[in-house]
């Protein structure tokens, strides 16, 4: 599959591919785009270890080659692809774009996915004019109902993030926003799948303290999260008007929402978002962002 992109003015039409490293992140991304139907044989992916690159091919059927082996890897990866993923760790996404910055063609757009590294540092590491797009996405990628949301640098032209877009769209919900929103993102989508499995933990607990065995507990909190979130996977769906329609008036759901609120839980999501947030923005100083 090649994926074409038409903004008012150009079309932008994406061939190959490349995946520098392929860790939890990136791994998802590239087997959510696999997922998709895009061409394995038009990927090339790197990853550090001999068996782990093995296992990768094996798996997916994209060309892996592994850095340890091959200090030319990076770079073997990203000749004549159109697109490149850095799945780098914050700290050494600038290291891996000037490593790669002399084989990439100057029209190749390069997506990072580390967070709290601006455009502005990708940029920096990379040759003037190269196409950079930021990329927030989340675990659920893996089971193809992520969310991601995009935002492109100084000259990524709306084709380019388009092109973007495509491709992450087979993997779940993608949303293109400002750069300076990304924090915000991060905090409600980003980490959000930790705060669904902490609330689920917290379920089987509180069955437990009521008396439940706690495998039941576990699969009645794990089932009852995963089905309310299937619902709400409905484009159309009012994340108030669902509980309320399972909100009895003085009902035990409504004793329950009312312990809620008097715990502060929605101020305490609002407090841990926030945190998580300022944490991003604080991560981008220490880089030097």
């Amino acid at each position: 599959m090649s994926t074409s992109n038409t903004s008012a003015n150009s079309t932008r039409t994406v061939q190959r591919l490349a995946f520098i490293g392929t860790g939890n992140m990136n791994g998802a991304i590239l087997r959510g785009i696999l997922a998709s139907g895009f061409d394995a044989s038009n990927i090339t992916a790197t990853v550090r270890g001999t068996d782990k690159a093995a296992r990768l091919a094996d798996d997916t059927g994209v060309l892996a080659l592994a850095t340890h082996d091959n200090a030319d890897a990076n770079r073997r990866a990203v000749t004549d692809a159109d697109v490149v993923f850095l799945g780098v760790k914050p700290v050494g996404i600038q290291d891996a774009c000037r490593d790669i910055a002399g084989s990439l063609a100057p029209d190749t757009v390069v997506v990072s996915v580390a967070a709290a590294v601006t455009t502005a540092m990708i940029e920096a590491a990379l040759p003037a004019g190269q196409p950079v797009v930021r990329s927030m996405p989340n675990t659920p990628l893996t089971v193809g109902q992520g969310v991601v949301a995009l935002a492109g640098g100084t000259s990524a032209s709306e084709a380019d993030v388009a092109a973007v877009v495509t491709l992450f769209s087979g993997a779940g919900l993608v949303r293109v926003v400002a750069e300076d929103q990304l924090d915000a993102v991060s905090a409600v989508s980003g980490s959000g799948p930790a705060y669904v499995f902490y609330l689920a933990e917290a379920m089987a607990q509180a069955g437990e303290r009521l008396g439940l065995d706690a495998g039941l507990s576990r699969d009645l909190a794990r089932a009852t999260v995963a089905g309310a979130g299937a619902m709400l996977d409905d484009p159309h769906a009012d994340p108030s008007a669902l509980r309320t329609a399972v909100t009895s008036p003085n009902g035990t759901t409504q004793a329950a929402l009312e312990g809620f609120d008097a715990a502060g839980i929605p101020e305490g999501i609002a407090s841990g978002a926030r945190a998580a947030a300022d944490r991003a923005a604080q991560i981008t100083q220490e880089l030097g962002g």
